[in-house]
């Protein structure tokens, strides 16, 4: 799911979003509720009408961003008090106003508040804040059932259902992993998160935390993996039984300059070659490359622009350069997803 953090994907159109045909964006609550705020969003109609984009969207809870980016924040049983990163006001997030937020704003698929630990974390720590993330879980699930219900009694809104995640957490504890999965299955969710990884554990303990989450997770609901990652981290992903994926990767380092390309695009997940390669455009090697940024994109501008002319842009801080990246990196992503489930069928 490409990043449409604030509403939009960086340095691309809606558009360019159209043509890349990923099925469903992702956007950020916590954003979102700070600017331009859930009443706005509302009143423009919600997210999809604002953005001109009519295929799902799904919102994170905004958890992960106020432990994260706030200020200062105050955790209990009631939800987090937190000042922006903005302008330091002071918010109140409880897990019904996570929901109704994104609620508000219109998402297809929402996620539970939860909150995300980094690690490594002591044991005590996990296994305080599973409760709690397990007792937000509950809540948003109430309030979410509640809600649905009203809106499929009034005729005068017809619209579809949204789904409603949970999120797993429980760091790299077999035994938490499974109270929290044990829990949250008990509550009963459209699907399930795999929360709480790629937040400072090796990518061999990431994998490993993967192997047992795939025994505990009910095999005909979607599994989501939060924030991972690189090509090679999402096809090892997969062959843990991973369905779903978002992650800045391609997007934050198309602006740094970095370009992912095919070196191999068959047999992803029967062998642990290098299936890919990233090149630096700001390099000095590409100063008079006339290959093409990419001779087997779909898009002209790839195929026909050298990348000695890409990186001229990009020394040059001309903004084209991240767009191009950034179509081309989201193409890859895409493309990958795509052979991956060729493969799988």
């Amino acid at each position: 799911m490409p990043i449409a953090t604030k509403g939009g994907v960086k340095a691309l159109t809606i558009e360019d979003m159209q043509k890349l045909d990923p099925g469903i964006l992702l956007s950020n609550t916590y954003h979102l509720m700070l600017r331009p705020g859930e009443k706005e969003i509302k009143k423009l109609g919600g997210l999809h009408n604002l953005m001109n984009w009519d295929k799902p969207i799904l919102t994170d809870s905004g958890g992960f961003q106020v432990f994260s980016l706030a200020k200062i924040r105050k955790l209990n049983k009631e939800g987090v008090i937190f000042r922006s990163h903005l302008d330091g006001s002071e918010y109140r997030l409880t897990p019904e106003d996570a929901v109704r937020i994104q609620m508000a704003i219109g998402s297809d698929i929402m996620m539970v508040l939860d909150e995300c630990v980094e690690l490594p974390a002591k044991r005590d720590y996990l296994e305080k804040s599973i409760e709690l993330t397990s007792y937000w879980a509950e809540r948003c699930k109430k309030y979410f059932d509640i809600q649905s219900k009203k809106q499929k009694n009034n005729k005068a809104k017809k619209q579809r259902r949204a789904l409603l995640f949970g999120i797993v957490q429980g760091g790299l504890e077999k035994d938490l992993r499974k109270k929290s999965a044990d829990d949250l299955i008990k509550i009963g969710f459209d699907g399930y998160a795999i929360g709480g990884l790629a937040v400072g554990e090796s990518e061999a303990e990431m994998i490993g935390a993967l192997k047992y989450a795939d025994e505990l997770l009910p095999k005909d609901k979607p599994r989501y993996l939060m924030g991972v990652g690189y090509p090679h981290q999402i096809v090892e992903a997969v062959k843990n039984g991973v369905d779903m994926f978002d992650c800045v990767i391609p997007t934050r380092e198309a602006r740094h300059g970095r370009l992912y390309i095919w070196k191999k695009k068959t047999g992803l997940l029967k062998t642990k070659a290098k299936f890919y390669e990233t090149i630096n455009v700001k390099a000095q090697k590409l100063q008079f490359d006339k290959k093409p940024i990419n001779k087997e994109s779909q898009f002209p501008e790839l195929r026909n622009h050298t990348r000695a002319y890409l990186r001229q842009l990009f020394i040059n801080d001309d903004p084209t350069a991240q767009r191009l990246v950034t179509l081309n990196n989201l193409e890859f992503y895409l493309d990958l997803m795509k052979q991956i489930r060729s493969e799988i069928n």
